[in-house]
């Protein structure tokens, strides 16, 4: 499993050091980047690590999302630690370089509430559901032709990180947010990023395989 476990710390490392990249060097720029921008910067980073990893390790980027397809039986559950723990790595080594390079401006681009914590967890679990329903979807055997997998999941990122980014963060991810939180030492609320994210992509698995039976069987 060593050649999965690479492809999924260098793809979460990517996606962490693209995406909260854009969160600092907004902040550090005199000019601060629109928001729309750094939503984009997520969705395009995706969309890349899913092109340039996926047929390494599948380009799970997410514990939530690893979790999700064992719960689903598209993976083993044996394979579970190993690709979160390389995702967890993947983002900490990202973060310390951006630190490293950037200095610790905006938070290290951490997820936070910016209103009450019951919010934050409503749209990180929201997003998480809708976010994992449609990665089962497009990647099913029984999708039909249309957009390629990477760009339908990196535009749903890109538009749940602008809508949601300003509430939690829109993380749906808990190694986006482990990482972040680790160099900068902001742990305030942090489980919501753990619980929300794992609980909505467990409740998009029941929703999916219900949309994936044959019509007529209810």
């Amino acid at each position: 499993m060593r050649r999965e476990w690479l492809g999924e710390a260098a793809g979460t490392f990517l996606l962490v050091f693209l995406g909260t990249g854009a969160v600092m060097a907004s902040a550090a720029h005199p000019v601060e980047v629109p928001h729309g921008w750094v939503s984009l910067a997520f969705g395009l980073a995706v969309f890349a690590c899913i092109e340039a990893f996926g047929p390494v390790s599948g380009a799970h980027l997410n514990p939530a999302v690893t979790v999700g397809l064992a719960l689903a039986h598209r993976v083993a559950w044996r394979t579970v630690p190993g690709y979160v723990a390389s995702q967890l790595l993947g983002a900490v080594m990202a973060s310390g370089l951006l630190r490293w390079l950037l200095g610790p401006v905006g938070r290290m681009g951490a997820t936070m509430p910016s209103g009450p914590a019951w919010q934050s967890f409503a749209i990180e679990l929201a997003f998480t559901f809708v976010l994992f329903l449609v990665v089962l979807r497009v990647t099913g055997g029984e999708r039909g032709s249309g957009s390629p997998p990477a760009l339908t999941i990196g535009a749903v990122i890109a538009l749940e990180a602008l809508v949601g980014g300003p509430v939690s963060g829109a993380s749906m991810n808990p190694a986006r947010s482990f990482g972040p939180a680790v160099v900068s030492g902001l742990w305030s609320f942090h489980w919501i990023y753990w619980v929300a994210p794992l609980l909505g992509a467990a409740l998009a698995v029941p929703v999916a395989r219900w949309m994936a039976r044959p019509a007529g069987n209810g």
